[in-house]
């Protein structure tokens, strides 16, 4: 064996030996999939669609399931409840799946921003993500004005530059498509089911929960590793009946309505006490508008203006102001309207200007038909008391020389004859009434 035979045999035994001793690539953590806890929502984030997935984040960490799909439809909401959203699912244990569902549905807004924040994102066919720019509500826009003349508010610059650092942070701990993340807010861009697959937007693309399982088993999470589902048992989550009830009163134009029938039962309970039941359902119906406004962060000032343009109306029934109360009242509530939320919101959050605009037309009508009801009133004609006795034919009980007694509408009055004197038993007809004594002449 020669010498650079030698060398080679023992280069090949250390390659050898090196190769053997080399350790093996780790296996990949399976993660099982057996319990999968579903919560469907569908409507405006608030603080109750903020307690009802705060809940199912909960649930779903009890230890009894291992899988959390959130089956999402909103427009957008409040930007405080979205961020309580968020912080619950950045600190599950348990993976939280975003599934924009159903079909037609939208991920918008706020809705960008807790898609993003979760482990995965799933899109039914037809629908959409996108358009999280935040808005200032109650901002009424210029009529006739562009883009280019558009004069940048700071408060919307800072908004709009902390929204853009939010959905940058989110996106980067989840390696999502930050570009279009950062373009959503700041160019309010909207994207298909089909093209957020396409950008890294969204994990994957199902038709419903069956179709979600068979494409989620074999997909790598991080942080938990490799999914592996077959026929998960499937739980449902739905929202109390107290969680409804504060979804529905908590929207802007019911918590609206609700404050325009308080004031139009308390109209017509002032108007006519005693009612009792238009009175209750007034103040009940104030009660939960307040409460509505409140859950809203609504603006101090512009619910007293609302408050303001109510006790106008109420005025406008006691004291006749040829309707000058109730153009006030008007305009006090429509200032009030565009001052409730005046707080940056990440959309769905709004009063509509029908609502507004029917709400101000049933509350002049309301009130116009109290104050023509209060006027006529005032001109009719007296029908009872003293003064009622005026022009009402009467008998003489006594002889009139010129004083005596007469019998009017069944009651004896002391009277006096103005057209001299009077048997007992003639027919008289009163002149007028003054103090207990009236003033009669024969007919």
């Amino acid at each position: 064996m020669t010498k650079q035979t030698m060398w080679l045999a023992a280069f090949t035994v250390t390659l050898a030996a090196a190769a053997y001793a080399a350790p093996a690539p780790p296996a990949k953590t399976i993660y099982p999939v057996k319990t999968v806890l579903t919560a469907p929502y569908s409507g405006v984030i608030t603080p109750a669609a903020s307690e009802f997935i705060n809940n199912a984040i909960d649930k779903a960490n009890s230890g009894k399931f291992d899988l959390l799909v959130i089956q999402l439809d909103t427009p957008g909401g409040l930007d405080l409840s979205m961020r309580e959203i968020i912080k619950k699912i950045l600190a599950s244990k348990v993976p939280v799946a975003v599934y924009v569902s159903p079909q037609g549905a939208r991920a918008a807004s706020a809705g960008v921003f807790i898609a993003m924040a979760s482990d995965l994102v799933a899109m039914a066919p037809g629908t959409n993500i996108g358009a999280a720019h935040p808005v200032m509500l109650g901002a009424m826009p210029s009529i006739g004005a562009g883009k280019e003349d558009k004069k940048k508010n700071p408060m919307e610059d800072k908004v709009l530059n902390d929204a853009a650092a939010y959905m940058k942070s989110i996106t980067q701990q989840k390696k999502r498509n930050v570009d279009w993340a950062i373009k959503a807010v700041t160019k309010s861009d909207s994207i298909s089911a089909e093209e957020a697959l396409k950008s890294g937007v969204t994990d994957l693309v199902a038709s419903d929960l069956a179709d979600l399982f068979v494409k989620l088993d074999g997909r790598e999470l991080p942080g938990f590793g490799l999914i592996k589902v077959e026929a998960p048992e499937v739980e449902t989550l739905a929202q109390t009946r107290r969680q409804r009830f504060l979804a529905v009163i908590t929207d802007p134009n019911i918590a609206m309505i609700l404050m325009s029938l308080g004031a139009a039962g308390m109209f017509i309970e002032l108007y006519n006490p005693g009612l009792i039941f238009p009175g209750v359902v007034g103040a009940v119906s104030l009660v939960l508008g307040f409460y509505a406004f409140q859950t809203l962060s609504a603006n101090f000032a512009g619910v007293l203006l609302i408050l303001l343009g109510f006790v106008f109306f109420i005025v406008e029934i006691k004291v006749l102001s040829y309707g000058l109360l109730t153009l006030g009242g008007v305009v006090s509530i429509i200032l009030g309207a565009l001052m409730l939320f005046n707080t940056p919101s990440l959309g769905g959050l709004s009063i509509s200007m029908h609502i507004l605009g029917s709400t101000l037309i049933t509350l002049v009508a309301v009130t116009a038909l109290l104050a023509w009801i209060a006027i006529r009133a005032q001109l009719r004609e007296v029908v009872t008391g003293v003064e009622s006795l005026a022009g009402k034919k009467g008998l003489a009980k006594t002889a009139l020389s010129p004083g005596g007694t007469v019998l009017v509408e069944g009651e004896l009055w002391e009277a006096e004859s103005v057209s001299g004197n009077l048997p007992a038993g003639a027919a008289v007809l009163v002149e007028s009434v003054q103090g207990f004594k009236i003033k009669v002449r024969g007919i």
